[in-house]
């Protein structure tokens, strides 16, 4: 059972009993003390897609949905369906583009460490790992002598996501993007 501090975008839980899964997140300290953290929560029903907001402190615990979840790699995509396929059996899953939202940004071709989550023989959506590995397409030129400064530029990304990285990144260059916030993490060497 995970605390309101521990949910992660996409995972899936249980409320009123049924499965509602993980849209945004917002944490919010109180000035006061002795005051808990407070986290709103943005939650889509995961077979109707109607939409829920709650609050909850940080110690509070949800129950997690019974769902399965599946390693899968993320296949292809055909308009605005998305394919993976599972690791372990081959099988075909598909989502549509709204049920994935800002996700489709991190999806690259024979992209792995991605989770399936099925309910009842159906998908329902993923959990994306933690850091994606992403090439920069086009930046502005690296300047001689920006490694020692905490300066960034806007960078564009293979999948068109568009993120702040330090200037003294290429075009080309490989990247590591934190999933859940889409900010820069690491240069891959």
């Amino acid at each position: 059972m995970p605390k309101a501090s521990e949910l992660k975008k996409g995972q899936v839980v249980e409320i009123d009993g049924e499965p509602w899964s993980v849209k945004q997140l917002e944490a919010k300290s109180p000035s006061s003390r002795g005051a808990s953290t407070l986290y709103k929560v943005r939650f889509f029903h995961v077979k109707t897609k109607q939409k829920r907001d709650e609050s909850f402190k940080g110690e509070d615990f949800l129950r997690d949905a019974d769902c399965q979840r599946l390693a899968v790699q993320y296949s292809y995509r055909d308009g605005d369906t998305f394919n993976f396929m599972n690791m372990d059996d081959y099988s075909q899953y598909a989502l549509n583009a709204e049920d994935l939202e800002e996700q489709t940004d991190y999806l690259t071709e024979g992209m792995e460490g991605i989770y399936a989550l099925l309910l009842d023989g159906q998908i329902a959506g993923i959990e994306l790992p933690q850091f994606v590995e992403m090439e920069i397409v086009e930046t502005d030129p690296a300047i001689k002598g920006a490694s020692a400064t905490g300066r960034t530029k806007s960078a564009t990304t293979a999948t068109g996501l568009i993120l702040q990285v330090p200037e003294y990144l290429e075009a080309g260059e490989k990247i590591k993007v934190t999933s859940a916030t889409g900010k820069f993490s690491a240069r891959v060497s």
